[in-house]
């Protein structure tokens, strides 16, 4: 994922459990910080909120699936490579890979689909949108 887009995350820790790694519930939490800061780096600061209540573009998830390989801890940053990896005519899959020192610790497939925001209701990829994420799944 050397191309695609990197969030970095600065674990604490009150991210973290007795054993002394973070909580199971912080990693997908981690990785969908860094999807929307995929959105934010992509359509000029707007992310999840601005495209729901500026752009009335919601983008609820259908489905979540993540592998965990090595425990995120406070010791290092981490890296969150991002990129969207499938466009379907109502739905957008992003993959995260969240890397410490190197070193593989999660990685996750995410499901959106597209909505009309104030009506709940399924739409086509809005074409404000589908260039540029097109342009990003083609550099995976």
């Amino acid at each position: 994922m050397a191309d695609r887009f990197v969030h970095t995350i600065n674990v604490t820790w009150g991210d973290c459990d007795p054993a002394r790694i973070a909580y199971t519930a912080r990693l997908p939490y981690f990785a969908l910080d860094a999807i929307n800061a995929w959105w934010e780096a992509h359509f000029d600061g707007d992310g999840w909120f601005q495209l729901e209540v500026d752009r009335n573009i919601g983008t609820p998830f259908v489905r979540l699936e993540m592998d965990f390989v090595s425990p995120v801890t406070p010791r290092h940053k981490l890296l969150c490579a991002t990129a969207p990896i499938k466009l379907g005519n109502k739905s957008i899959t992003f993959k995260v890979e969240g890397r410490q020192n190197d070193k593989l610790c999660f990685s996750g497939m995410f499901t959106c689909v597209f909505m009309i925001a104030d009506q709940f209701k399924s739409q086509q990829v809005p074409e404000e949108l589908r260039d540029i994420i097109e342009a990003q799944i083609s550099l995976g």
